[in-house]
């Protein structure tokens, strides 16, 4: 029996192995559009979709380009002659396969609802990414990341070992080449220095819209007092406890006979919803850092 025949749209897509993405910011001016686009026809390069943004306030241009390739070529090679155009413009930009799954760590307690959505969005290919490990300060779920034969570092946190346990994640960090740090409801609060360390490469979950409902049982905190909203807020991690760039945030409408127990289980599934949206839009390249806010090309 003969393979059935592609559309002639998606057979004449070029592999992924062929495209690219371009993401830049850099001070507003004229020209920055056409300088890309023409560095692209010029490398025998063709635009797939691309999106930017010019920011008033700021004054900052932000702009994301997935394009291919029409003949073989490298990333080393795109780089390099690229580096020209991006120094004409003071560009900060990256270059990246589209094709290349993100190498991530998870850093989990004991809440795991949200290690549990990962590992399962990652493994069915709803996510780019590859989990390269999970770190947790307890055992609770060293069967679950077995079951998915991913390695389980168990880490333990106190006053006294806090700086070696980050040191040790950073080891780690290093030795799996992890691109991003997701904390999945990890417990502890990390240090300044591992902040600077992974700056703008560790993400964050937190129950509510920030800054509300901070400390413990913060459903039971909204519960007493009405609300008829309940929120998550993915951000990145910075030295300002719970006050990262916002990445998304996701929120479910309740009623006044809902019971804190209920509530929590509602939370339990935006606050998945929320985290993995900023995961899958940080390993597509789709958020670039705008000051304490976020320009996202979803």
């Amino acid at each position: 029996m003969s393979a059935p025949q592609q559309p002639a749209a998606q057979a004449d897509r070029p592999a992924l192995s062929d495209q690219y993405v371009l993401t830049l910011s850099c001070p507003d001016k004229q020209g920055i559009v056409h300088a890309v686009s023409s560095f692209l026809f010029m490398t025998g390069c063709n635009i797939e979709d691309s999106q930017q943004f010019g920011d008033r306030d700021t004054g900052l241009f932000f702009m994301r380009v997935h394009f291919s390739a029409d003949e073989p070529v490298t990333l080393e090679k795109l780089r390099a002659s690229f580096a020209a155009v991006g120094d004409s413009f003071r560009m900060d930009w990256q270059l990246h396969q589209a094709g290349d799954r993100m190498r991530i760590v998870l850093m989990v307690s004991r809440f795991g609802h949200c290690l549990n959505d990962l590992l399962f969005r990652s493994r069915t290919g709803a996510l780019p990414v590859d989990i390269a490990a999970v770190v947790s300060n307890h055992t609770d779920f060293a069967e679950l990341v077995a079951s998915y034969d991913i390695p389980f570092h168990h880490i333990p946190v106190t006053k006294d070992t806090k700086e070696a346990a980050e040191a040790e994640l950073l080891e780690l960090v290093r030795a799996e080449d992890v691109e991003l740090v997701v904390l999945a409801r990890y417990m502890q609060v990390v240090s300044d220095d591992l902040c600077k360390q992974l700056n703008g490469r560790i993400i964050n979950i937190h129950h509510s819209f920030l800054p509300s409902f901070k400390g413990a049982k913060p459903y039971h905190q909204a519960h007493a007092r009405g609300v008829k909203l309940i929120g998550a807020t993915a951000h990145y991690v910075t030295a300002e406890l719970d006050e990262g760039p916002i990445i998304e945030q996701e929120v479910e409408r309740v009623g006044h006979e809902v019971t804190p127990e209920q509530l929590v289980a509602i939370g339990r599934d935006v606050e998945c919803q929320a985290l993995a949206r900023a995961v899958k839009w940080h390993a597509e390249h789709r958020i670039l850092l705008n000051g304490r806010r976020t320009v996202i090309f979803a």
